[in-house]
């Protein structure tokens, strides 16, 4: 059988013939590979270059390679956080012509980490709160979408920074199934697998040592269930107001916004008496704060991020003697004469793997916690200067601690939000 690739883009194919798919993956030549952190996976992986792209490969199965890179573009048409399909690769045989096993591949989620090298230092457990709320609001979303993932664990996560949390990213859906609408059963069933999975893992790592003291492995397993249940009770509940109180169905509707879901379509029904009415939101959108940014400015960020970039928006549009001016017009402003010039301020070389938004977040906290210490405002320009002269170095001191995931540099990027 010949080679064959499956891709999404007309551009990945030849990209991808350059790489030795004649070659058992496990035993691929370092040229091809990228020294990237890993996971624990039942199935061979590996970071290679294509070109411009950084890849990931896994070897498996034909079907079910077919059938996870038909899921994962699934989820990428529905706006769900996982990792992006862009090809599968079948009929590979070895030099001896012997058959090889067929792959998937991903592409690399720049800035990511995996759960494992999260704990290379000790993890306190309030950075493992935020794991755990960025793990809950994944599987919400996934549900909400009618995905049961069938393995939800942190092995199977990736979690990138997001503005003093973390946002999580489902990176195997070899287990998976898109149905209309899932049964309580179903979710229950994936909550209960959550459950056992983290639980072990925490145990795994208690018993190598890269455990806090303080953690209990298994109350953190049970953890996710109620953070959970927290949130999809609040996206989902129906709401009982009196009649003429319609502020209730606003407040609401904000209160879901603030939590990073748009109601896209309400029920609202009236008793037969007149004087309660029924608020159903029939269906629920994350990524509300994300659309309104990329909306005014363009820029495409993780959520918290982009609740974090609007608070600043509408500060900086406050002090602007044009205001008259649409939002829009004023958001391009502060794009093109505060965002860019403040992240461009940072040396691409002390960046890490923050993209702009996480560094121009960072600077924001680190201008917070100097007009603190100074009581008084300290400008963004003096902010960025000391970050650059002050926090940075530190950082790349301890490149384990910074790779961490959101251990803040200092006191103040560790204030309750």
């Amino acid at each position: 059988m010949a080679l064959q690739i499956s891709a999404t883009n007309p551009e990945h194919p030849a990209l991808l013939l350059e790489l030795p798919w004649d070659v058992p993956l496990e035993q691929w030549p370092g040229e091809h590979l990228v020294p990237l952190p890993r996971g624990i996976s039942r199935h061979v992986v590996r970071y290679a270059r294509a070109g411009d792209e950084v890849i990931a490969v896994k070897e498996l199965a034909e079907r079910p390679a077919v059938r996870e890179y038909g899921l994962l573009r699934d989820l990428d048409r529905l706006g769900i956080p996982a990792v992006d399909a862009l090809a599968v690769v079948t009929g590979r045989t070895g030099t001896a012509g012997e058959p090889l096993e067929p792959v998937l591949v991903t592409r690399h989620l720049g800035g990511s980490m995996p759960y494992r090298s999260m704990f290379e230092t000790t993890m306190r457990p309030a950075t493992m709160h935020r794991l755990m709320d960025a793990l809950a609001v994944l599987l919400v979303r996934l549900h909400l979408a009618g995905f049961a993932w069938g393995d939800c664990s942190l092995s199977n996560t990736l979690f990138r920074r997001d503005a003093g949390a973390f946002a999580a990213y489902l990176v195997d859906a070899e287990t998976g199934d898109l149905h209309p609408r899932l049964s309580d059963g179903q979710r229950e069933y994936d909550l209960d697998l959550a459950r056992v999975n983290i639980s072990g893992e925490l145990l795994d790592l208690e018993a190598s040592g890269a455990l806090h003291p303080s953690v209990d492995a298994v109350g953190f397993g049970m953890e996710i269930c109620a953070r959970y249940r927290g949130l999809w009770q609040e996206l989902t509940r129906v709401s009982v107001y009196p009649a003429g109180k319609y502020h209730y169905i606003e407040r609401r509707i904000r209160r879901l916004n603030d939590l990073g879901f748009d109601v896209a379509e309400m029920q609202i029904e009236s008793s037969s008496h007149g004087d309660t009415v029924t608020f159903v939101p029939k269906v629920v959108d994350a990524g509300h704060h994300q659309r309104q940014l990329l909306r005014l400015t363009g820029l495409d960020t993780e959520e918290n991020q982009a609740r974090r970039l609007l608070n600043d928006l509408e500060s900086w549009m406050a002090t602007q003697d044009d205001h008259a001016a649409r939002p829009e017009v004023l958001a391009h402003r502060w794009v093109r004469d505060v965002f860019r010039p403040t992240v461009r301020a940072v040396p691409p070389e002390l960046r890490g793997p923050m993209d702009p938004a996480e560094i121009y977040h960072q600077l924001l906290e680190h201008r917070w916690y100097l007009s603190e210490r100074a009581q008084h405002d300290i400008g963004l320009d003096t902010a960025v200067a000391d970050y650059i002269a002050n926090i940075l170095p530190r950082a790349r001191e301890t490149p384990a601690a910074s790779d961490e995931g959101l251990e803040p540099p200092y006191p103040g990027d560790a204030r309750a939000r």
